[in-house]
This record gives C-alpha cells, structure tokens and sequence, in this order.
C-alpha cells in the first residue's frame, strides 16, 4: 500500500545519498497516515449500532413477535463488526451489553413462576449473554488471523457455540437460531441428517453473506472505519487508500463466488425437504387423547388443591372416552398425590428410621402409607374405566436401604395388566429439579427458592411402554428440547418407537411466551428422529406433530371451560389472530400420524454439531496462540 499512496502523488526529488539525513517530511507524513489507519479505533457508536440491531432482530424473530423471516439477517449487522479488521473502541463490552439486552427480553418468562425466579432468570441470561462476544472474538480470530472466509467462519462459530451451550451445565437448548424457521416445514428438513444445527448453520451463512455485501462507504457512515486526519498536502489521496483493509468481499472482482456459493446452499437444503417430504408415507396410529388442565404452578403447594385438579383431569378424561382413544396422558405432576415404593430388603425398623421428627403415632402412620395401595388402586380404575392405556405425570417417592429418593415420573397403567411400568426423568432441570454440589457448597441453597437438601433423583435409563401394536417412548417436561437426549433414546431403544410422549407442566410461566418456544423447540425433536411426537401440556400447549415438525390440527378439541356449545373452541389455533390457545381446560384427541422414513441423525448423532464446536475451538485457542507470539 505504501507504494501505491506515493505512486498517486506528485514525484518528489529522489535526496542525496547521506546515510545521516532523515526522511523527508511527506514520507514520514505518508508513514503516519497508514500506520495510523491500521492501528487506530473506530469510535464505540458503531458497534453500538450494529450489536443493538443485531439484538433488536434477534428478539422480533423469536416469540412472542415471531417474525422468523428475521432470522435469515438478524446476524448480519453484527457479523459487520467481524468483517471489519480493527475493532471498535469498547467492542465486545458492547456486544456483550447488546447480548445480556437480548437475553434478559427474551427469557424474561422465567420469573414468573415465583419472585425468588427473578435470580435464576438473572443468572441465565448473564451467562447466556457470554455467548454473543465470544462468538465476535473467536470468528475474528478465523477470518483475520487464519483467512477464513467470513461465510464460514461466522457460521462455523455460532453453530459450534450452539452445541456448546446444549451440553454445558446439562445444557440450554433453547433459543436456537435455527428454530426460527419451524414455520419454513422444507427448510427444517435437514434436521434428520444434522439436526436443528443445519439449519442454524444455513442462516448464519446467508447473514455473512449480506454482510460481507456491504459496501466500504456504508462501513464508513457506520462509523466501523476509524477516522484518520490527512494534512493538507494529502488531501488529494484516495480516502479509502487510507482506511484499513476489510475481510468482506464487497468490490472484489468476484464476489459471486461467495453468493453463489451461500445460493447454493440454501437451494440444496430447500431442495432436500422437498424431497424428503414427499418420501413421507404418513399411516394413522394409535388414537391418543391429550389431557390438558389449566393450573398454575407455585412453589409452594396446597394440598387442598389435589382434589380440585384431579376432578378436573378426571372430567376431561371422562369426555375424551366417547371418542375411543388408545391411549390417555396427563401431564407431568398432575397426578398430585405421590406413588410410594418400598424396596425389596428394607425392613420395618429402617422405615421407621426414615420418618420426618414428630410423634410415635405420626412417625407410624407415615410409615404405614407406604404400604397403602390407594394410589395404584386409582390409576388401575382409571384404565379400567377408560378402556385405554394411560401415561400419567406423577412424583414418586422410593424408600431403600440407601435412604428414600424422589423422582419425577411417568406412570403406565393398562385396563388389564394396571400399572406396568415407571420411567423416571433423566434429564434435570438445574437449580430447578436439583442444586449442584450442594453436599460440598451448602450454601448454594440460598441462591434458590429452595431449602438445603431440596432435589430429585434422575432416571437411570429410558423406558419404553408396549401397548397393543404400538411403542411409547416417554420424556418429561424440558427433555422435549434436548436433541441428544431424544436422539439417544431413539438410537438405544430395541425397536423402533412408534411415538414420543411428552409430558409438561408450563403452569409455572402463567401463559406467556415459554409455552409457544417450548412447543416450537419440540418440533425439531420429531423431525430430528422422524417419529411423531405428542405432548400434554398443563395449561397448554398440547398437540400433536408430525415427523416433519407439523403441528397437526387434531380430530377433536374439547374445550372445557366453554358454558355454551357456541362459545367452544373447536380448534388449536385462534382463527382470528393465528396464536395458539393457551391457559384453558382442554382434550386434544387425534390418531398419531406414523412415519415411515429413517433418520441418519438418529444414527450418527451430532458429528456436525460437534465438528462446528472443534473448529470453533480451535481458532478460539490458535488465536490466542498468535496473538501472543505478535
């Protein structure tokens, strides 16, 4: 660049050969200029600008605006402060300010479910915020550092980071850029070979792809270009021969490369769900009846209230018989009193040993409702009466010689056989279902709304319910947004699984945003495995999806909260504005739409997701590597 700049001006006589004097004045000026271009910042407005849209289209794209066409370029603005060679003044103090203003909007659901939540949705959206300048940081390291292209640098970065936080601290996989698109049905398609991954890969290619578009001028009016003052003698050089060299490819002489290349991608991925939609040769399965209650959920729990929620789901069931169903579920807990087990080996005197402090006649009566078969005579005579199988959400409480434990469980009960068989939660919900390290930091106790010692167990395996010709693959609550548990499920199990069931209580969250994301984040698990899935969800949403992630409108929908037969709702969706209906009393009913195709995700698992993670990594850790050698 140097000898560009002085070929541009007028010739300056060539000095003596004296290896005394000193440059001449224009030279070092010319010097200056450049070495000030390269190595100066461009002021903080300009990564404010570009972080707080990138954080304003990320939000719309999401629920509760779910504008999902955002997605395609709510990164690019953001991706511009990769593009550019030197960073902005307070950069990534910016992106992450822009990060935390995101997710503080986004989740702020999570405190609605007890005042002393406002510290867990605090928590969570710091740490997830932490994700926004590290993803700047490590793809600046790709592009400028090892002259990765900014549409693969910027794509393999987010989707490793994506990974990285689904497994993390038992993993978030919520919020995923990818989920943007549930909508798009032939653009989730790619799912069944790399999961929701792929698709959050293919948007973030088509964000770097704008912005590498961008033309310098424009990076200039961003303020992204740091200012330089060029004396008067230079006035006539080129300004853009002054500013740093960028890593887009806006005025190359064939950038058609990088947006064929981004075309032909998205074309392939389009082109992919078209075919594999078509593959699908959808055949009715069993016929299920959702049950869906409408109780908030506290904390604190009033006993008065099991009977008054029981009769509810009791009602809602007696109405969904008319309609023949297989198979009836109640969402997870709504089932309130516990089912007790006593371990084979555990004697009376242990038993005993286990009751809470208070009397003789307490600590015996307590000892004797363990071996009272009330609960399991009332799940056997739903079953009975109902003439279905049942998947019910229910606590169980076990008792063995290593001391009692809880678990969050799914019963199954059949009108012939009564109960048969338990699946236990696996996947805990932190500071939510249990209190890491809490033997050896007590006091992490106090950072939650629960007591030292509060928890509950995880499952040691998956269970799979038999019933008639069809298989039930049950997973409890945020288990449906986790793709490697779901996946690992369908891999182990013996045979194929007809059907996922689902069982929620998003009573907690009071009919905000959480239920329509939860539900959008479930589609993706049946795509991902090309089995249907169902849920019953307190308060909602229950549905059914396909194994394209099509929430299916059912055969009936029950509305239990109608006075007339006038003012019933009769389907999933509002007519009127489109939203699903949430926060009522209802029965989803409808046969399961059994899917035929095989998924090469269930089979390999996420090597591309963690392929993404491993590059990500390694321009993370080279990086510093280079920099400390410079």
């Amino acid at each position: 660049m140097p000898t560009q700049l002085m070929a541009q001006r007028e010739p300056i006589q060539t000095p003596p050969a004296d290896s005394t004097r000193r440059p001449a004045k224009s030279e070092l000026s010319v010097r200056d200029i450049i070495e000030a271009a390269r190595s100066s910042h461009a002021p903080a407005r300009g990564a404010v600008v570009c972080s707080m849209t990138t954080s304003v289209l990320l939000w719309a794209a999401f629920t509760p605006v779910d504008f999902g066409w955002l997605g395609w370029v709510a990164l690019a603005p953001l991706i511009l402060l990769i593009r550019t060679r030197q960073p902005t003044r307070a950069m990534y103090r910016i992106v992450y300010a822009s990060g935390l203003a995101w997710s503080l909007a986004t989740l702020q659901w999570m405190r609605l479910g007890d005042p002393a939540m406002y510290i867990a949705w605090i928590a969570l959206a710091v740490y997830v915020a932490m994700y926004f300048p590290v993803f700047v940081a490590v793809s600046r390291s790709a592009v400028h550092r090892f002259g990765v292209p900014l549409t693969v640098a910027a794509p393999l970065v987010w989707t490793g980071l994506e990974y990285l936080r689904s497994v993390l601290m038992t993993g978030f996989a919520w919020y995923f850029l990818g989920h943007t698109q549930y909508a798009f049905t032939e653009m989730v398609q790619i799912s069944d070979l790399v999961g929701v991954y792929g698709v959050t890969f293919v948007l973030v290619c088509s964000a770097a792809c704008v912005a590498g578009l961008i033309p310098v001028n424009w990076l200039s009016r961003l303020k992204l270009l740091p200012p330089v003052d060029v004396p008067s003698e230079f006035a006539h050089l080129p300004a853009e021969g002054l500013s740093p060299p960028d890593s887009g490819f806006a005025g190359l002489q064939r950038p058609w490369l990088h947006v064929g290349a981004c075309l032909l991608l998205v074309t392939g991925t389009l082109a992919y769900g078209f075919v594999r939609r078509s593959q699908a040769d959808f055949k009715d399965g069993p016929r299920v009846a959702l049950i869906q209650g409408n109780f908030e959920a506290s904390l604190k729990h009033n006993t008065a209230d099991y009977e008054t929620i029981f009769q509810m789901h009791d009602a809602l069931t007696g109405v969904s018989v008319r309609h023949q169903p297989d198979l009836i579920v109640w969402p997870e807990t709504m089932f309130r009193w516990p089912l007790q087990t006593v371990e084979a080996g555990l004697d009376e005197a242990r038993l005993l040993a286990m009751a809470p402090p208070g009397s003789g006649d307490a600590q015996v009566r307590w000892a004797e409702s363990w071996r009272d078969p009330s609960v399991r005579k009332t799940l056997n005579a739903m079953s009975e009466r109902s003439r279905a199988a049942m998947v019910i959400g229910i606590d169980t409480w076990v008792a063995g010689n290593d001391g009692m434990r809880a678990y969050n469980s799914a019963a199954f009960v059949t009108p012939t056989e009564g109960l048969v068989d338990r699946y236990d939660k696996m996947h805990r919900v932190i500071f939510g279902e249990y209190i890491p390290l809490q033997d050896q930091l007590p006091w992490l106790h106090r950072l939650t709304p629960f007591s030292q010692g509060y928890g509950i167990q995880a499952g040691d395996s998956a269970r799979v319910f038999h019933h008639g010709d069809w298989s039930y693959a049950p997973i409890i609550c945020f288990e449906d947004t986790v793709p490697q548990l779901v996946n690992e499920i369908a891999r182990d199990a013996d045979k194929p699984i007809d059907v996922f069931v689902n069982l929620t209580n998003d009573g907690w969250f009071k009919g905000s945003s959480e239920l329509d994301q939860h539900l959008i984040t479930s589609t993706f698990r049946a795509v991902e495995t090309r089995t249907p899935l169902v849920r019953a969800v307190n308060t909602g949403i229950s549905a059914v999806i396909d194994g394209d992630g099509v929430v299916r409108e059912p055969d009936v929908f029950i509305d239990g909260d109608a006075r007339s037969r006038e003012e019933a709702r009769t389907t999933l969706r509002d007519p009127k504005t489109g939203r699903w209906h949430k926060s009522l009393n209802a029965a989803v009913i409808s046969n399961v739409p059994l899917d035929n195709r095989e998924s090469l995700y269930v089979r390999h698992g996420d090597w591309f997701a963690q392929a993404s993670c491993f590059g990500m990594l390694f321009f993370a850790v080279a990086g510093l590597f280079r920099r400390r050698r410079s």
